[in-house]
């Protein structure tokens, strides 16, 4: 099966540039090192190689084909500490995973597949997606409870595309600013079903999303907005969802709640603060490390019942942009601050610090995580 995977990426390749002139090719290749010491262990050292190659083909008006593939080269530490660690990568979006493990031997592991395959097409005021792509529903920019397929995590910050969704997707444009969207992502043994409608409208100089549908056999319905106040973005979300039987708690409520509200605002020297919030009515006040897997199952954004979070960025110089942010459990008191630096070397190719301090009490959300300093260089073409 695995060899049969690969040559179908080979041949999928050659497909999508077979045609000059009716073909976008781009990418990326990214080398990240990086340092992890936990608490009370001894560092540890990683590095990752990260390639991506994305393609568009237009074989006809109003139709397309996207295949984009990225490859990862892991050598290090992690992989000797993590029993089966190849085995544990590749995202099955719906169908299963397609990728193949292209070497596993000792503290080297590479894994290839593909991350997007689909087809779009768009005559006139419709649009369908089938296959291998990206829904990304919600108007906020940290969490996004009405993004059913797959919301972002903000700590994945090398992932910038974000895990795709095997589904169907029908898109009708009923004005400039607004449109009614089905998607359907079928299940399997380990990926839920999900149904889902959202209507999208402009009112007021205002984004309005009304959407419903079900996420394996509960039922959710939700709301979003996104627009300014004084010229500081202002946007918020909100999912109202049915707790499965085998998930509710004894005398705990059959609905949950899951909303968050985000602000953001840049000054004309390019000094930018972002706040946001974030609310479950089923997340919990102590022992959060363990309520974890729970929230999971659940589809929470996080296993607290409140969390904040708040970014500062700005420009040094034309070339240089230094940020940080911070997510904070206001009932625990864990923290993970995440400060960062870039520089644009040269076009297309940039040189990133980061690290993520993690604080906390033992069993606290953010608690015994320790640090992590990384490294990152990017060459874009």
């Amino acid at each position: 099966m695995k060899c049969r995977v690969a040559v179908f990426c080979l041949l999928a390749v050659r497909m999508a540039v077979a045609q000059p002139g009716s073909t976008e090719v781009g990418g990326y290749i990214k080398s990240l090192t990086s340092r992890t010491s936990e608490a009370g262990g001894t560092p540890y050292y990683d590095h990752l190689l990260h390639a991506r190659l994305n393609t568009k083909w237009f074989p006809a008006e109003n139709l397309s084909g996207i295949l984009e593939l990225r490859g990862r080269w892991y050598y290090g530490s992690t992989v000797e500490r993590i029993p089966d660690f190849a085995g544990q990568l590749g995202h099955d979006a719906g169908f299963g995973t397609l990728g193949v493990t292209l070497w596993d031997k000792g503290k080297s592991v590479a894994y290839g597949e593909i991350d997007r395959l689909y087809v779009n097409w768009s005559p006139g005021q419709w649009q369908g997606t089938v296959g291998r792509q990206r829904i990304a529903w919600g108007t906020n920019l940290v969490w996004n409870p009405i993004d059913l397929f797959n919301p972002l995590d903000i700590l994945d910050f090398d992932y910038e595309e974000r895990p795709a969704a095997d589904a169907v997707r029908v898109q009708y444009y009923t004005g400039e600013v607004s449109k009614i969207e089905l998607a359907v992502k079928p299940g399997s043994r380990t990926v839920k079903p999900i149904t889902a409608a959202q209507w999208t409208t402009n009112r007021w100089n205002y984004d309005f999303h009304f959407l419903g549908g079900w996420r394996g056999r509960s039922w959710v319905a939700g709301t979003g907005w996104a627009g300014d106040i004084a010229g500081g973005g202002f946007r918020g979300e909100a999912l109202v969802s049915e707790i499965p039987p085998e998930l509710r708690l004894p005398g705990s409520s059959q609905v949950m709640l899951s909303a968050a509200l985000s602000g953001d605002y840049t000054f004309p020297n390019s000094f930018y603060i972002h706040t946001e919030v974030l609310y479950n009515s089923e997340g919990v006040t102590t022992d959060a490390a363990f309520a974890r897997p729970r929230s999971t199952a659940l589809g929470l954004l996080s296993p607290a019942r409140w969390s904040l979070y708040q970014e500062f960025s700005y420009d040094v110089s034309p070339l240089v942009r230094a940020g940080i942010f911070a997510i904070y459990n206001p009932t625990d008191h864990s923290t993970v601050v995440f400060p960062s630096a870039t520089w644009s070397v040269v076009t297309n190719l940039d040189l990133t610090l980061l690290a993520l301090f993690f604080t906390g009490d033992p069993l606290t959300e953010y608690g015994g995580q320790g640090t992590a300093a990384y490294l990152r260089l990017k060459w874009s073409f």
